[in-house]
């Protein structure tokens, strides 16, 4: 059975704050051209996969602000998360476990455990 850790709620909103603004980067970036800067399209079938890029306008000002305060609120989170003292409190295994348990935690609770099912 799995081990519990009793997270501290500044811990957990921290994380929770991590994982949102991750997606929200990563939404972002799918969103946006190619190439910060304009440049011209390109084709290149010279390497071991053929490799094409349509011209891309570059990221305006505002889109390279938004991409901007994204990364260093997510630097600021991820700071936070990982020199946060609760981690003082364990030691080993048990803080290695813990850390990788709070990225799996949802909200208030835990997501349910798989558990295989016998016929």
């Amino acid at each position: 059975m799995a081990a519990t850790y009793d997270f501290p709620s500044d811990l957990l909103a921290g994380q929770e704050e991590l994982h949102q603004v991750r997606a929200e980067l990563s939404a972002l970036l799918k969103r946006l051209p190619w190439s910060v800067e304009p440049l011209d399209g390109f084709s290149d079938d010279n390497g071991w996969r053929k490799v094409e890029r349509p011209a891309s306008p570059g990221w305006t000002d505002d889109e390279q602000a938004e991409v901007e305060k994204l990364r260093r609120r997510e630097h600021e989170l991820a700071v936070f998360v990982s020199t946060h003292r609760y981690w003082n409190e364990l030691t080993g295994a048990d803080r290695m476990h813990a850390r990788s348990r709070l990225k799996h935690v949802v909200g208030e609770g835990a997501p349910p455990e798989h558990t295989e099912k016998s016929p």
